[in-house]
């Protein structure tokens, strides 16, 4: 299993769930942390340093990965900048960018490097993290963070199309907003309003998010395909 972005608080969640299950976790991390240096001495898994915001460490770690021999059959992708609100008219064009870059350019790169393995094998799960924000209308004041999840998902379904006969899905996992450091910054008042549109009355957690991401990993779910999976409890 490779986890992109395995630093993030459901990248870590997902290892310490069913990391356990593969034989080999590979965890992309931009900053090291402690909770990433136990699960890393836990499993044995293999940590490999990469900021998505630098073309050049980007291709290193796809590289570093190759080298090492390994063709995941497993991929989760997680990496996004701080969520950060701002009227559309102040954002300048390399915030845009920089969100490109990390989510979706890094997207790029690791699946073309490994999705043709995969298909070698006629085998691979890549579940992508996209956002509620691409299931009807988007909230107001995060217009970069809009455009970038909608890029990825367009990504999600050709890759998907391109793949389908080659025992590869490709799905992406659409959530409401969830209780990690990724919301850290936004007001409190935001945070209160989003947890009382919930029909459960309360933002997720990583632990209502994992299992999403074992079903799509199994084999269970090898005839869902293409598919943006929405996990906001009926909002």
């Amino acid at each position: 299993m490779l986890v992109i972005g395995g630093s993030s608080d459901i990248g870590m969640g997902t290892i310490r769930q069913i990391g356990m299950d593969y034989d080999k976790v590979i965890v992309h991390y931009n900053h090291m942390n402690d909770e990433l240096r136990a699960l890393e001495k836990e499993l044995g898994a293999v940590c490999v340093q990469a900021d998505f915001s630098d073309e050049a460490q980007t291709r290193k770690m796809v590289d570093t990965i190759r080298q090492m021999d390994l063709v995941p059959s497993h991929i989760l992708h997680l990496p996004a900048p701080p969520c950060v609100n701002q009227k559309y008219h102040k954002i300048k064009w390399d915030v845009f960018r920089q969100e490109m870059n990390i989510s979706l350019r890094s997207l790029v790169y690791i699946s073309q490097e490994f999705l043709p393995l995969m298909a070698k094998q006629h085998y691979g799960r890549l579940v992508v993290m996209l956002s509620f924000v691409v299931n009807g209308m988007p909230p107001a004041y995060c217009s970069n963070y809009v455009v970038t999840k909608y890029a990825l998902l367009g990504l999600v379904k050709a890759l998907a199309a391109e793949y389908a006969g080659k025992g590869i899905t490709v799905n992406g996992i659409s959530p409401s907003w969830v209780m990690t450091k990724y919301i850290s910054n936004q007001p409190e008042i935001l945070i209160a309003q989003n947890a009382e549109r919930s029909p459960i009355g309360r933002n997720l957690e990583v632990n209502d998010i994992v299992p999403a991401i074992k079903y799509l990993f199994s084999d269970g779910a090898m005839c869902i395909n293409g598919q943006n999976i929405s996990i906001t409890c009926g909002r």
